[in-house]
């Protein structure tokens, strides 16, 4: 059932993105009718990884995040893998378009490490989140409440722990871009 006709949905990453965190969630839009974008920091291509160590396979950036406008996409994703997040969360203009989501309310979406990039904006105080045990301290330190489930919705914020927890995830994230979508 295409819903999502006519809608486009933002993934931000780079290099070190963790490989089904991007290619199911893209799929799930795709199959829902929704147009996905690859936003990057820079023109070309990313590598995936598979884990934090198999090199994956490689992706055309869509969009530069000198050229994405928030306004334009109807949501956002935001793909773990530990290298792809540990980077894109200290760059000022991916926590700008991060932050614009967020404070339009849009449906932001992070799974495993992507929820990292939140913190550095401070857009998970006093939320109820869940990602990769990994930076469970990070978000309660940040002022979150981390729980450990499959999937959460908070609001706008949906989060979810890992891959294994891809199709909740993928349920969870069409259902609000849908429902975002006046759908």
């Amino acid at each position: 059932m295409a819903q999502l006709t006519g809608h486009r949905i933002a993934f931000l990453c780079k290099r070190g993105v963790e490989q089904p965190e991007l290619t199911e969630p893209w799929r799930a839009v795709l199959e829902a009718g929704g147009e996905p974008v690859l936003v990057g920091e820079e023109a070309g291509t990313i590598t995936a990884l598979v884990g934090d160590w198999d090199r994956g396979d490689d992706f055309t950036v869509d969009v530069t995040l000198d050229d994405a406008d928030p306004a334009n996409y109807l949501g956002l994703v935001l793909p773990g893998g530990t290298l792809n997040s540990d980077k894109i969360r200290t760059n000022e203009a991916a926590q700008a378009f991060v932050k614009a989501f967020m404070d339009a309310g849009k449906p932001v979406a992070p799974i495993c490490h992507g929820a990292w990039i939140l913190i550095e904006i401070d857009a998970v105080r006093g939320r109820t989140l869940t990602s990769t045990t990994r930076i469970r301290t990070d978000l309660r330190n940040a002022g979150a409440t981390w729980v450990d489930e499959e999937f959460v919705a908070d609001g706008n914020l949906l989060s979810s722990r890992s891959p294994r927890d891809i199709e909740a995830f993928n349920a969870g994230i069409i259902r609000a871009f849908e429902q975002a979508a006046g759908v």
